[in-house]
């Protein structure tokens, strides 16, 4: 892809599209179809395979919709009771209704609050215990997010924000920041990588909520922020309100902003066809972030939602858009791991104990601070009360 390339959209030519497209392009890590530890020299860039999706996450959401989150999830507990009265009859259908509501007020209890993670521990475990014997902690990063988690077209190299934290981790485990497989993985895969255990980690700006709560155990949270409206400066869109009606918005499959526009979209035009499907075009709902800010500068949508951190990334690569309005959620980044593996979230924690204290503000204002100012620290940790042994 020639960097040179430009778009027009008819309110002028904007060039920044090569360098997306050439971050686009640059989909070519470790392919998602080997297992940790697949490469033994521990490079992040193996034979050239473009990452594709498989599946979209299953029920995500933003934190600030939490009750409405868990007033869902007891809706279908609930549902699930009545069906089963209906099929049963009788007093019996009326015990199994009544479990129903039991199990969804036990899931509401469960996830009151998802931030919260297991207390820190500098000890080993099983899964720590594996990996030291690998050699290398594979972790699933983004390479498409501007600051976050891009590979350097210069350089050639993945850097970022997350790229840093997960090499913090890597350093603390294994005694080399060098010691990672960086994986590169689609917002729409996070969840699969780690169940398939195609990764050990994912560090790539995942909102901790309630629903991934059930598939994947989260460290405490590393980043504070919330989803956002992208759009042309000299657009009518004015925020995530009724000026989105009738308008086409992107957002990545998986992504709490996909989620968000279910709940409400102002009359917006943002669902494919055929989503989560094989047959899903990706024209409104694409397998990342950055697919949307291609097609908003090819004029095929006339607005994005997003997080506001990865929106402030893509306005700083292309000067013809802008953040519109406030965010209108309020959400957490976590670094996810599969389910059971108590001793790497543990170990995580430990390492965010650390950063807190310094390499975090370093790397904010290495990569962040200019495009997103303001930011005073991390969010407190928060640790279970009482966790399991």
């Amino acid at each position: 892809m020639d960097e040179r390339g430009e778009r027009r959209r008819g309110r002028g030519a904007v060039h920044t599209l090569g360098v997306a497209c050439l971050l686009t392009a640059a989909a070519v890590l470790v392919p998602l179809g080997h297992g940790p530890g697949s490469d033994p020299a521990g490079r992040s860039d193996t034979a050239p395979v473009r990452v594709r999706p498989v599946g979209a996450e299953a029920g995500t959401g933003p934190l600030r919709a939490r009750p409405a989150a868990a007033e869902a999830g007891a809706e279908a507990a609930a549902e699930a009771g009545a069906e089963a009265a209906a099929a049963r009859g009788g007093a019996s259908g009326g015990v199994a209704a009544a479990a129903g509501r039991r199990a969804a007020g036990e899931a509401a209890e469960e996830c009151a609050d998802p931030e919260a993670s297991l207390p820190p521990s500098a000890g080993d475990g099983p899964t720590i215990d594996a990996i030291k014997a690998r050699g290398k902690l594979v972790v699933g990063v983004d390479q498409n997010s501007y600051r976050w988690g891009y590979r350097n077209p210069a350089k050639g190299t993945l850097e970022g924000f997350d790229i840093d934290l997960a090499r913090a981790i890597a350093t603390d485990i294994l005694g080399s920041p060098d010691a990672v497989i960086l994986r590169a993985v689609p917002t729409n895969q996070r969840i699969a990588a780690l169940e398939s255990g195609k990764v050990d980690l994912v560090v790539r700006t995942m909102t901790i909520n309630c629903a991934r709560a059930r598939q994947v155990a989260f460290s405490t949270a590393y980043f504070a922020t919330g989803q956002q409206v992208l759009a042309p400066k000299d657009s009518t869109v004015t925020g995530y309100n009724a000026s989105l009606t009738g308008k086409r918005v992107c957002s990545a499959e998986g992504s709490t902003a996909y989620e968000a526009l279910e709940r409400e979209s102002y009359g917006a035009v943002y669902r494919d066809e055929h989503d989560g499907t094989p047959r899903d075009a990706d024209r409104y709902t694409v397998p990342n972030q950055l697919d949307c800010l291609v097609r908003l500068q090819a004029g095929e949508v006339d607005a994005v939602v997003t997080d506001s951190a990865l929106a402030a990334g893509q306005a700083a690569q292309d000067t013809a858009v802008e953040l519109k309005g406030s965010p209108f959620t309020t959400e957490y980044y976590g670094v996810a791991a599969r389910l059971g593996h108590d001793d790497l979230v543990r170990r995580v924690n430990h390492v965010l104990v650390a950063y807190r204290a310094g390499p975090w503000i370093r790397a904010y204002e290495k990569w962040l601070k200019a495009d997103l100012p303001g930011m005073s620290g991390p969010p407190a940790p928060k640790y279970r009360t009482n966790p399991s042994p």
